[in-house]
């Protein structure tokens, strides 16, 4: 898996539901939109689907030439939909971050044993290869020794880090004046009912205390390969989260 940042744009062209703005401030907000046509929308879909292969494949640095040619478009088509690199990213990680909170919400309402949920979550988000699309933000770790001041965390956001033995703590960090991939809103969703999920977890001890919501994202993002063979990426998948699950469970005291 590679994850590469950029600088990210924080003005799109281009709508949620497939609309083109007429006015965007500097927020994303649209003054009115139109529909798209239909053969504007079929390139569209192509190009967003091609996206989600080709970045899940070599990271967010992928150029849009390589998106455009899976795509079987111009690369002119795909800067008419997105003016920028940057705003197809933010379009594809905003996305996959919206796609892995409902899949935790899911796990969390329709599981009622504390480690079924959890697992059904790592199980769900790892099988739909989104933690090969994660932001980049909610995937970088750093260790905060003790008595230094870290910079760039955003603590509030981070819940139930772990303790490491040298004293310091695991924290997810972003980069002290760049722009989120996704907005706060969407991170701190999914960080939330991560969070849930996991203090559920460890209240039942089933889970190891010193796991934190940071390596639940990491589990995701590392047992989602990106392999040629499908039939191969599927079978290396669930060989590695079996061992990772493993890992994340607590075990009786010696």
């Amino acid at each position: 898996m590679h994850i590469q940042d950029t600088h990210w744009s924080s003005a799109s062209a281009l709508g949620p539901n497939g609309t083109v703005s007429a006015a965007v401030d500097g927020r994303g907000d649209t003054s009115r939109t139109t529909p798209l046509r239909v053969d504007a929308q079929r390139n569209l879909e192509h190009v967003l689907r091609a996206a989600r292969e080709v970045f899940g494949e070599l990271g967010y640095g992928a150029p849009m030439e390589d998106v455009a040619r899976r795509a079987r478009v111009g690369v002119g088509t795909v800067y008419r939909r997105f003016p920028s690199k940057d705003v197809l990213v933010r379009r594809i990680a905003e996305e996959e971050t919206s796609r892995l909170t409902d899949q935790a919400r899911t796990a969390l309402g329709q599981e009622d044993e504390p480690w079924s949920a959890l697992s059904r979550f790592l199980r769900t988000s790892v099988a739909s290869g989104a933690g090969r699309l994660l932001p980049p933000q909610v995937l970088r770790v750093g260790v905060a020794e003790e008595g230094t001041e870290s910079t760039g965390v955003d603590e509030a956001r981070v819940p139930q880090q772990r303790s490491q033995p040298g004293g310091g703590e695991l924290r997810l960090l972003t980069d002290a004046g760049a722009q989120s991939v996704v907005d706060d809103t969407g991170a701190a969703a999914l960080l939330d009912v991560v969070g849930r999920l996991v203090d559920r977890a460890r209240a039942a001890g089933e889970l190891r205390p010193d796991v934190s919501v940071s390596d639940v994202l990491l589990v995701i993002a590392t047992a989602a390969p990106s392999l040629p063979d499908p039939v191969h990426q599927a079978a290396a998948s669930s060989r590695l989260l079996d061992i990772l699950l493993e890992g994340l469970r607590s075990r009786p005291a010696s």
